[in-house]
C-alpha cells in the first residue's frame, strides 16, 4: 500500500510538464480513474480497488503538497506528502521517501493525464500506467486512448482496470 501511495503521488506530480509556466495549473483535486500494472500485488487486488482522490497545493518554494484519500478494504486511508523537484523538469521525489521518476505519456494539461511509473521493489522492476482526471468520468475517447497506451506499454487486458467511483472516501473528510 505504501508503494502504491508513493507512486500515485509521484505520478500525479508529473502532471507538471517541462513547458508548464504556471504551477497553479496543477493545483486542485484529481481522481485516479484507471490503472494498468504488472505488479503481482495489484493483479491480486485489482477487483477490490476503487477510484482514489488527490489534491495538490503549490507551496511557496515550488514544492508541492499532495493530500490523498485512498479507499481500501480497511477503510479510507489519508496521507499527505511534500514533493521536491529532482532537478529534471517535471520530476519530483517525496521528501520522506525515495522514488523512481515518473513520466507523462499523454495529457491535455487541464482535464486528464496518462502517467507511466516504474518502481523497483524487492529487486524487481514494476510498471504502472495511470489515468488521472479532474472529474469522476472521462469520455469514451479518453478511455480508449488509455487502453491503447496501456497495450503499447505491453499491458494485457487482464492488467487494465477502470476503477469504479466511490463516495465513502473523500478529501473533504480529511
Amino acid at each position: 500500500m505504501r508503494t502504491m501511495r508513493l507512486s500515485l503521488g509521484l505520478a500525479l506530480l508529473c502532471l507538471l510538464r517541462a513547458e508548464a509556466e504556471d504551477l497553479g495549473a496543477i493545483a486542485g483535486k484529481w481522481y485516479i480513474i484507471a490503472l494498468a500494472s504488472d505488479s503481482e500485488g495489484y493483479l491480486q487486488k485489482k477487483d477490490e480497488l476503487k477510484m482514489a482522490m488527490a489534491s495538490i497545493t503549490v507551496l511557496r518554494e515550488g514544492d508541492l503538497k499532495i493530500s490523498f484519500a485512498i479507499p481500501t478494504l480497511e477503510g479510507c486511508k489519508k496521507r499527505e506528502s511534500i514533493y521536491k523537484e529532482t532537478g529534471v523538469p517535471g520530476e519530483y521525489y517525496s521528501s520522506g521517501e525515495s522514488g523512481e521518476p515518473t513520466r507523462v505519456v499523454d495529457t491535455d494539461g487541464k482535464t486528464y493525464a496518462v502517467i507511466f511509473v516504474s518502481r523497483v521493489k524487492n529487486g524487481k522492476t514494476l510498471h504502472m500506467l495511470r489515468l488521472y482526471s479532474r472529474t469522476q468520468q472521462v469520455s469514451p475517447k479518453i478511455t480508449a486512448l488509455f487502453k491503447k497506451l496501456a497495450r503499447e506499454k505491453n499491458f494485457t487486458d487482464e492488467m487494465i482496470t477502470m476503477l469504479p467511483s466511490q463516495e465513502e472516501c473523500s478529501l473533504e473528510e480529511a
